[in-house]
């Protein structure tokens, strides 16, 4: 069984201490799903291997994905069948054996306007998309479409204007929490033997002639610089690829540009329906996808030319997707319901100039843009372990030419992440853990989904101190000691770490998480070692992100809402920045 690990201050010094004194095999630069994948899998291949991550890990687009494991239905429309099977199989793995506890089935519903040629055209592709899931003699994990009639809609979805349609069609695909799964997947990294740091950031490259043998890294919690030395640097930094690649000479190489993805969140209320939605746009498609007590309502698709680290939501981003979604409701869905948003950045692989966003790759691509560099860009969040076992697979062609010693072929396809192995039997006790934690089943079932098995550790320490058990103000969904266990056990430097991605209570709840912004920091102040000071600071640094936010939610344009976002000044504390 894999051994769990914590994260906490003294992890990560002795991190640093290792990158800053091994010769590592492979250094991973860039902490979302694929760096971290990439490190995963060369550390279980018997790697020395290192990870730093210059903010916090998946704090990109890692984290703001549509929150779904899926082959993309649309790229059928493409004709891209290696991607969607690829992807499908992913599917797979993860919801069977990777991630259980993580991963889950979820229903989709596809409306039908047409009555023949639309029913026959869509049914076909959905048929050959369960056909996919097939190939390699897998188990797909989910049930086959079906085809709806009207009524039958009407009954499971009374949210739609049926009216407007003739019936429709419900697949499956896979839902999962970006950030979640992301540390975690950290967390399992770090307990196969990797060396993990965040808010690192690579400042330059170092050479020996033209071969890149390290990289200058600067730590933000004090700015000290030093060097990491490794015998291959894996560059998986995203939409900063173009920026990375400049520091190596090497700008041009691989081309990435960044999409704006653009999701908002809505109370169940506010869409009656036993299953999510996939509607077509002129553009892409628009998903509506449960989320616990909320639907996530997304995504848009448009070029972004601004700061990469923080995309802005502008009312035009947010009309475009209720405009959308309201033309197949028989009760609009409004501003006024909106709970929470988020915006990320797609990397995609480059076009002509001229080439719309919403027309390029998903596929990825892997490049030995230099002499101990391997670059790795593109992709897609389902289909991060292909990408990251093709990094992983050029970093050895180099590693094993310099040494001449062989590296193990990839071996992640079988290992399951800390809390997925056993998850089945807890799953069944979860009435016996409720009640020993004093909670209800549907918390127990909410910390079994996020946790997998590691929940037996809140659960004690809930039974140490009852109080842990305690619902956060405003977000009713999580229980104090998941804010302990994040700064004890996940890698946790500031108070956002915690409500914007080691919980969703950014965006889950109505206040945007500002009720419970004062409590998590009298929780983990102690742990992370914060005077009243710095407690304070980090409490107004939430409140003034909130506050931006909602302002820039308001401004139709993504120039003036980026300006109100960035506009929030540095708290002068060493390494705490508002993200």
């Amino acid at each position: 069984m894999m051994t769990s690990v914590q994260l906490d201050a003294a992890a990560r010094d002795r991190a640093l201490h290792a990158l800053r004194t091994e010769h590592l095999d492979v250094l991973v630069v860039g902490g979302g799903i694929v760096g971290i994948g990439s490190a995963f899998d060369a550390v279980t291949r018997g790697l020395n291997t290192g990870i730093v991550e210059a903010r916090d890990w998946a704090s990109g687009t890692s984290s703001r994905s549509s929150k779904l494991v899926h082959g993309g239905i649309r790229y059928l429309e493409q004709l891209n069948f290696s991607l969607v099977r690829e992807a499908l199989a992913e599917r797979s793995l993860l919801l069977q054996e990777i991630a259980p506890h993580l991963v889950t089935p979820i229903k989709f519903l596809y409306p039908v306007q047409h009555r023949w040629w639309e029913r026959a055209y869509i049914g076909a592709g959905m048929a050959l998309y369960d056909a996919l899931a097939y190939f390699g003699g897998r188990n797909p994990g989910v049930p086959h479409h079906r085809h709806l009639s009207q009524r039958q809609v009407r009954l499971a979805s009374p949210s739609i204007d049926t009216t407007k349609i003739i019936g429709g069609l419900s697949y499956f695909d896979g839902h999962v929490d970006d950030a979640r799964y992301a540390i975690n997947l950290l967390r399992t990294t770090v307990a196969t033997g990797a060396h993990a740091a965040s808010r690192v950031s690579v400042t330059g490259f170092l050479k020996d002639g033209d071969r890149v043998v390290g990289v200058i890294a600067r730590d933000a919690s004090n700015d000290e610089t030093f060097e990491i030395r490794a015998r291959v640097v894996i560059n998986a930094t995203g939409v900063w690829t173009g920026e990375t690649q400049k520091m190596v000479g090497q700008d041009g190489r691989v081309r990435v540009r960044a999409s704006k993805g653009v999701h908002i969140v809505v109370p169940r209320s506010a869409f009656k329906s036993t299953m999510g939605l996939l509607l077509r746009t002129e553009k892409s498609v628009l998903f509506v996808i449960p989320w616990n007590r909320h639907w996530i309502i997304g995504t848009t698709d448009t070029d972004w030319h601004l700061d990469l680290d923080e995309p802005a939501v502008t009312s035009t981003d947010i009309d475009y997707i209720l405009t959308h979604l309201n033309r197949v409701l028989t009760t609009p869905i409004t501003q006024e319901h909106i709970q929470g948003v988020y915006a990320g950045l797609r990397p995609l692989l480059a076009g002509d100039d001229d080439e719309s966003t919403s027309k390029l790759s998903r596929e990825h691509v892997v490049a030995q843009v230099a002499p101990g560099l391997v670059l790795v860009a593109g992709g897609k969040w389902t289909t991060y372990r292909i990408m990251a076992r093709d990094a992983v697979n050029a970093a050895v062609e180099q590693f094993t030419a310099q040494t001449g010693t062989a590296v193990s072929p990839s071996v992640t396809e079988h290992l399951p992440l800390i809390g997925a192995r056993g998850f089945d039997s807890i799953w069944r006790m979860r009435d016996a853990v409720a009640a020993r934690a004093g909670i209800s089943r549907a918390h127990v079932e909410l910390l079994l989904r996020r946790y997998g098995t590691e929940t037996e550790r809140l659960v004690a320490m809930m039974e140490s101190d009852p109080s842990l058990a305690d619902p956060l103000p405003g977000a009713r969904e999580h229980l104090a000691v998941e804010a302990i266990f994040a700064a004890e056990y996940e890698s946790v430097q500031h108070l956002d770490d915690v409500l914007v991605r080691r919980t969703r209570i950014s965006f889950e709840s109505a206040d945007r998480g500002t009720a419970a912004a004062p409590v998590v920091a009298d929780l983990i102040a102690p742990i992370l070692g914060w005077d009243a000071r710095r407690r304070d600071a980090e409490v107004a640094s939430y409140l003034a992100r909130v506050s931006a936010e909602r302002e820039s939610n308001e401004l139709p344009d993504d120039e003036s809402a980026e300006r109100v976002r960035l506009s929030v000044p540095d708290t002068g504390i060493p390494g705490l920045t508002v993200s």
